[in-house]
């Protein structure tokens, strides 16, 4: 039986990092870490972090993201043509945007990201999910949801857990990967850990750090806490004040496996050791 695309994914990742680490250091590591990993979708987070990596192997774990209000078709274009250009991981956009993208984006193999309940998180459990299937139905891939902050902040876990298992259904049930905004700004460490749990049993794929239009955005604390708290079984998305690749390289590190960033033109860029040409607007 040949071997599939996932199978040879794994193969290549575990060779790489097997070559990087010294056995008597790292004794319990072996294919089936790399399983999660992969699973977890740092799909390529041993090459990027190698010292081969390039500009191309950077922007595959960055979604290439333009969530302002004021965004034009003009503006989506363009982020679109980046994202085709370097090859980044997703192109996020408002929902309004995604039929849009799709377009845009078609037969580049590059898929379209959106927000929900975005930037508040404050809709209700069944409106956010309505609203993640239009989405899936316009032809997003991926969906990031804000969490109900307010209800964590209450003490309420399980309405959080709940509204976050509404549109990881909804996700799921498509195909489609489900990533979860706790925006970390707002919160306590304590509440932050609640946040990722309540995540984690209802079955999303990736916690997020933030919406960038909170009062502050990713730090390497949170992404280790959050990764501390997920293990290997969720993707870690740092999102929101990632400014070039010295900061995607702390939160790769730190155990972020996706980097949402408006500045993702920059990022690739600068990891090829080019210049800066285009960056469509932060954040």
């Amino acid at each position: 039986m040949p071997i599939s695309k996932y199978e040879l994914l794994v193969e290549q990742i575990t060779d790489q990092v097997l070559a990087r680490i010294d056995a008597d250091h790292c004794p319990s590591f072996c294919h089936a870490d790399v399983e999660r990993i992969v699973d977890a979708g740092a799909n390529r987070i041993g090459i990027v972090l190698g010292e081969t990596s390039t500009a191309r192997d950077w922007a595959s774990l960055i979604d290439h993201t333009l969530l302002k209000p004021e965004a034009s078709d003009k503006d989506i274009k363009e982020l679109c043509d980046e994202a085709a250009k370097y090859g980044f991981a997703s192109v996020c956009v408002n929902p309004a945007w995604v039929k849009r993208a799709n377009e845009f984006l078609e037969g580049s193999g590059i898929p379209v990201c959106t927000v929900i309940g975005f930037p508040l998180g404050a809709t209700l459990p069944d409106v956010k999910a309505f609203e993640a299937r239009r989405a899936i139905f316009n032809g997003a891939r991926e969906v990031d949801m804000v969490i109900n902050v307010g209800a964590l902040k209450s003490g309420d876990d399980c309405a959080v857990e709940d509204d976050i298992r509404a549109v990881a259904d909804a996700a799921h049930e498509n195909g489609v990967l489900c990533k979860v905004i706790i925006e970390t700004a707002l919160l306590t460490d304590e509440e932050k850990v609640r946040a990722c749990l309540a995540s984690k049993n209802a079955g999303a794929d990736f916690v997020k750090t933030s919406t960038g239009f909170a009062k502050g955005g990713a730090t390497v604390e949170d992404v280790d806490l959050m990764r501390r708290t997920v293990g290997r079984d969720l993707g870690v998305k740092a999102s929101g004040g990632v400014k070039g690749i010295d900061d995607a390289r702390k939160m790769f590190e730190a155990g972020a496996t996706r980097i949402g960033a408006s500045v993702g033109v920059k990022i690739a860029q600068e990891a090829g050791g080019t210049k800066v040409d285009s960056v469509v607007g932060a954040y």
